[in-house]
C-alpha cells in the first residue's frame, strides 16, 4: 500500500544554494546575539553581584556620607539601576541599527 503524503509544510522544501547562505547567515546572526546578551548580562550580573557584595562585606565603606542624606551604598545602589537602563539601551540600539536590518537581509536571501 503507497504511503500517504500530505502538503508539505511551508520551509520544507530542498536546500537549495539560496537557501544554505540564508541558514549560514542566521547562525551567524544567532551567534552574534548570544554574544551580545551574554557580555550585557554579564556586565549586569557584576553591577548587581558586587553591589550586593559589597553591601555584605563593606558595611562601613557604605555607609561612608558623601554629603548630608547621600551615602556612597546609595550612590551604588542607584549607579545599579543606572547600569540597567544604560545595559538596556545598549542592546536596543544593537538590536534596532544592526541585527533588524541582518535578519531583514536573512529573510531577503532566504526567500
Amino acid at each position: 500500500m503507497p504511503e500517504k503524503h500530505g502538503p508539505e509544510k511551508p520551509g520544507s522544501e530542498k536546500q537549495g544554494p539560496k537557501n544554505v547562505g540564508a541558514e549560514a547567515l542566521v547562525q551567524r546572526l544567532t551567534a552574534a546575539r548570544l554574544k551580545v546578551a551574554t557580555i550585557l548580562t554579564a556586565g549586569m550580573v557584576v553591577a548587581y553581584f558586587g553591589f550586593v557584595l559589597l553591601v555584605a562585606f563593606a558595611k562601613p565603606a557604605m555607609g561612608t556620607l558623601l554629603v548630608p542624606g547621600l551615602s556612597f551604598g546609595i550612590l551604588l545602589g542607584a549607579a545599579v539601576i543606572v547600569a540597567a537602563w544604560v545595559l538596556t539601551f545598549l542592546y536596543v540600539r544593537w538590536a534596532n541599527g544592526v541585527y533588524d536590518a541582518r535578519v531583514a537581509d536573512a529573510i531577503a536571501k532566504g526567500g
